[in-house]
């Protein structure tokens, strides 16, 4: 009888928990906006990163951050506020290195070509000189 008495109050105990359990996410996501500032801010990023040259200089980092966009929305869609919140944010982040990336890597080629323009204005430079 006593294991039968201990049985049924560990099967009391776990559905209390459950219940607790269901009961504090609900409690806790009810209070959680939809992030729909921040998602529109990130799909802004993204947006800039793209136009940026990120396709071509920083796919790696773009990329990323058009996956984290895709889910933060499939969360949005399924009410996970939080998740969504936390995907756009890295989606953000993700976005801005990829532009930030991009610009460098344009800076970069540029300031080569003008040190290959300005070695070729030396040459001819020097061979007027002479």
């Amino acid at each position: 009888m006593k294991m039968y008495k201990l049985h049924c109050l560990q099967q009391t105990l776990k559905y209390h928990c459950a219940v607790l359990s269901v009961v504090s996410l609900t409690v806790g996501c009810s209070g959680i906006p939809a992030p729909t500032e921040q998602l529109a801010v990130s799909k802004a990023a993204v947006a800039s990163a793209s136009s940026a040259g990120g396709n071509e200089f920083a796919p790696l980092p773009l990329q990323a951050a058009l996956e984290k966009m895709d889910a933060a929305e499939r969360a949005m869609v399924i009410k996970e506020y939080l998740l969504a919140q936390r995907l756009a944010e890295q989606a953000y982040v993700d976005a801005q290195l990829a532009a930030a990336t991009a610009r460098t890597v344009k800076a970069q080629n540029a300031a080569r070509e003008l040190q290959k323009d300005n070695s070729v204005l030396r040459q001819e430079i020097d061979r007027n000189a002479q």
